[in-house]
């Protein structure tokens, strides 16, 4: 027998709970190339970087995640990552928005 809309959800969730600790993963070594721009004299903001991002992220997309999708879910973290990369370089906390978000978005269980 199929699994039913719970187990489905269930699953679903416990997916979205890796891929938030996977960005988790990915904002700290963000953090880190922060590090190493601000002690190089390096702007935090890469156009080439993320524009070489998206083509890999378009290319690399399997059904039924189209390229495009792809590349839009990538752009948020892309600006949220730059954002954070910022305040990490200016030595400001990375919780600005955070609280915002957190209040906002329902937690997952």
């Amino acid at each position: 027998m199929a699994p039913g809309i719970p187990q489905l959800r269930v699953s679903i969730d416990i997916l979205d709970r890796e891929i938030l600790e996977l960005v988790a993963r990915r904002l700290e070594l963000v953090m880190k190339v922060g590090e190493v721009k601000r002690s190089l004299g390096l702007a935090a903001h890469d156009p080439a970087r993320e524009r070489d991002l998206l083509d890999k992220v378009a290319a690399a997309a399997a059904p039924p995640l189209t390229a495009a999708m792809a590349q839009r879910i990538f752009q948020c973290i892309i600006e949220e990552s730059r954002a954070l990369e910022q305040r990490h370089m200016a030595g400001l906390p990375a919780s600005d928005g955070a609280a915002r978000a957190d209040s906002a978005q329902p937690k997952l269980r």
